[in-house]
């Protein structure tokens, strides 16, 4: 364990990408098989469920490090990160284990099955044989708050220089679901097992941010376009007469979606697409808020698919007839994805995305404003020549998103922030006006410079009226232009709609707040774009 506290400590402390991948290539030469699957694990955000409850490890810390509960809480609100508080405040340790990762994995995992009594014992045990950094680093891991500045590209890129294995190659084996505890290193990473290859999904290919003008991108000749469709990204695949539904995050959710499985009779075998799963529903697609309903359920009802139902838009084939087609030419791929569906015939399940029309970029420009009548977020750009890539890639794919929906609104409370924002006042409630009186609407805390963060927190300091714990109601005052992506009307808010990734577009330090909106405009946001 102190061998990966140093691993966490070390990428931390650097930004420098050739040191970062020394850090990890010295640690994995070091570190036993059994640590170097959990860190493979960890680092590919595979974090173990929560064993222990937050306000159980806050409580025996208190007792542990002889305080008040007040004070601790005190303690914590200014640092901001409970892993970090508990690791400051507990005393030091009165002894030194030689734990491995693994072990502590292990033990932290097993405390789902013990008592409240058993659970506290062992903790106060685990952390009295750690020094700083150790306890910092189990207390990520057993509140699930681990994060470690390092991407999946850098850890690819450690994990062949110490097994020769390729890139690619390595990238394919961390794809999908494998269980640290149940799984070796040497059998995910160096033995090559047919079998796992039947259900394992592709890398995804991701595309980047539109950037430039159009004209740097050639002639329109060169590029194909589509919708940008608003739903979860996902492959379906049939192997060896088995379907399978990942999602773009590696999760395995082919029972959520049971009308999809009639394509287990009718794709052939050895087909890999690539694609969106979109509510979808008289013709035309629904808004994601509806897709969210059916997400992360175990069980779906007839009820639910009746009045969500999902088509599978698809927009490309990875893998025909068993072979990897990822380095055809797109214009290529899209020509088998055409043939595939128009045979099987599948327009209840699996859709194509069509193709958008368009002569010059000023055409396609008209094109991408219209979005939001098909309920999509903008378009996607990509190079008809272009190979299906890994992870993100700049040049050959594009998206070319609309701009969002803004409305001005007054900031009514201002709660402070964590971590290294712990000392500003950076999670804000916004309000609009409803005749004399402002109605909350949504909360924001993000999109502001950290300057402006610390003069919004010189103001609150300022202007607090009330305070309800770390929460201030302040004298409404401020304005921020609030962006977001989709709206739709909800029960559970007093203003009766919900906003789909608030977050601040700017501060409009040029308006009076009896300026900022009214209920009424956001009632004519929800009756033209909401559903």
């Amino acid at each position: 364990m102190w061998q990966f506290a140093q691993l966490f400590r070390e990428l931390d402390q650097t930004t420098k990408t050739k040191r970062k991948i020394a850090v990890l290539v010295k640690y994995f030469n070091e570190v036993s098989d059994e640590d170097k699957i959990w860190t493979i694990a960890l680092l590919t955000n595979k974090r173990p469920r929560r064993t222990v409850k937050l306000a159980f490890l806050r409580e025996w810390a208190a007792e542990m490090a002889d305080l008040p509960g007040w004070l601790f809480d005190e303690s914590y609100h200014i640092v901001g990160d409970l892993a970090e508080s508990i690791a400051l405040m507990l005393p030091h340790p009165e002894g030194k284990s030689n734990r491995s990762l693994a072990e502590r994995m292990s033990f932290i995992l097993s405390q789902s099955k013990n008592t409240e009594e058993e659970k506290k014992r062992a903790i106060q045990n685990a952390w009295g044989e750690m020094d700083y950094y150790e306890r910092f680093v189990f207390n990520k891991l057993i509140t699930g708050g681990f994060r470690i500045g390092v991407s999946q590209k850098l850890l690819i890129r450690a994990l062949t220089e110490i097994s020769g294995i390729p890139e690619n190659v390595i990238t394919h084996k961390l794809m999908g679901q494998w269980d640290p505890g149940k799984i070796s290193y040497r059998e995910l990473i160096v033995e090559t097992n047919p079998s796992d290859q039947i259900s394992r999904p592709y890398p995804f290919y991701l595309a980047y941010a539109m950037e430039n003008l159009m004209t740097d991108l050639g002639e329109p000749e060169e590029w194909i376009a589509e919708r940008k469709w608003d739903g979860v990204r996902g492959q379906f695949i049939k192997r060896a007469g088995q379907i399978f539904l990942w999602s773009r995050g590696e999760e395995l959710i082919t029972d959520q979606f049971p009308e999809l499985h009639i394509l287990k009779t009718l794709l052939p075998d050895g087909t890999v697409l690539d694609g969106e799963i979109l509510p979808f529903k008289n013709g035309k697609p629904m808004s994601f808020q509806f897709l969210q309903k059916r997400l992360g359920r175990k069980h779906v009802n007839k009820k639910m698919i009746k009045d969500v139902p999902v088509v599978f838009k698809a927009y490309d084939v990875l893998e025909h007839r068993g072979n990897d087609i990822r380095e055809w030419p797109l214009n290529d791929r899209r020509d088998v994805l055409s043939k595939l569906i128009s045979v099987v015939g599948l327009a209840d399940a699996l859709q194509i995305s069509e193709l958008i029309s368009f002569a010059s970029w000023k055409t396609l420009d008209r094109e991408r404003m219209t979005s939001r009548d098909y309920r999509c977020e903008g378009v996607m750009l990509k190079r008809k020549n272009s190979v299906y890539r890994m992870g993100r890639f700049r040049g050959d794919w594009w998206k070319w998103k609309i701009d969002p929906l803004t409305i001005d609104a007054v900031v009514l409370y201002a709660e402070q922030g964590h971590g290294r924002r712990a000392t500003l006042f950076t999670d804000y409630t916004l309000a609009v006006w409803n005749e004399n009186k402002l109605i909350p609407f949504t909360k924001a805390y993000s999109g502001l410079t950290d300057s402006e963060f610390h003069e919004v927190t010189r103001f609150v300091k300022d202007n607090t009226l009330e305070r309800y714990g770390p929460v201030r109601a302040i004298r409404p005052s401020l304005v921020f232009e609030i962006a977001f992506e989709g709206i739709q009307r909800s029960n559970r808010h007093r203003s009766g709609v919900a906003l789909r990734f608030p977050r601040i577009n700017r501060w409009r330090k040029d308006m009076h707040p009896k300026e900022a909106n009214t209920i009424e405009d956001l009632m004519k946001i929800l009756d033209h774009y909401g559903e």
